[in-house]
């Protein structure tokens, strides 16, 4: 179902940003949710797993979204949209190292593509949802809070302040099926059942 020479492609990029990104950032980076994505679906093109590329298309593909919103509006008019994609615009990061980061563009595509051609899995909403109970708290006691990876501190880049800590990061577990799963999930079981 998966041609072979994408899966060698693929694998060879991934294996490629992994040791860019281990050099350059945090370990703690690869807890983001994009990042997670970008890894998994190696294994979900070689496996031919439907349940695996259907949990990463309910984790990311609307955070994805607003990624790109943010980017490509910039690049057009220059006007920032949002924070997640701001670093793509920050000379002070080497310009390879931004590009690699085009990987939000590409990853998308990618697993709307994939969930078409294995289809999608309905049990990856409640999939989806396990992990991030399991990587956000892991993302809040490992990541320092300079770079609020998956908002565990707060929805901007600055620690929100209105609640306790703990409390927030309650809310952050509780929205993210909620406000993120759910609807990819409905959306992509309507689309490819």
């Amino acid at each position: 179902m998966i041609p072979l020479y994408l899966k060698i492609a693929y694998t060879i990029f991934v294996a490629a940003t992994v040791v860019v990104y281990a050099r350059n950032y945090k370990l703690q980076n690869f807890l983001w949710f994009s990042d997670i994505a970008l890894i998994t679906m190696v294994p979900a093109l070689w496996l031919e797993s439907s349940l695996l590329a259907s949990m990463m298309a309910v984790g990311v593909l609307l955070p994805e979204l607003y990624w790109n919103i943010g980017f490509f509006a910039r690049l057009a008019t220059g006007r920032r949209i949002g924070d997640l994609s701001a670093y793509m615009f920050d000379g002070r990061i080497p310009l390879y190292l931004r590009a690699f980061s085009l990987f939000h563009v590409v990853l998308p595509v990618l697993i709307v593509w994939t969930v078409s051609r294995l289809g999608y899995d309905p049990n990856a909403f409640l999939a989806q949802s396990l992990l991030a109970i399991i990587v956000l708290p892991l993302t809040y006691v490992i990541a320092d809070g300079t770079e609020n990876i998956n908002w565990v501190y707060g929805l901007s880049t600055a620690p929100q302040k209105l609640l306790p800590p703990l409390g927030y990061l309650a809310l952050v577990i509780a929205g993210f099926p909620v406000l993120i799963y759910l609807p990819t999930h409905l959306l992509l079981y309507a689309i490819f059942r």
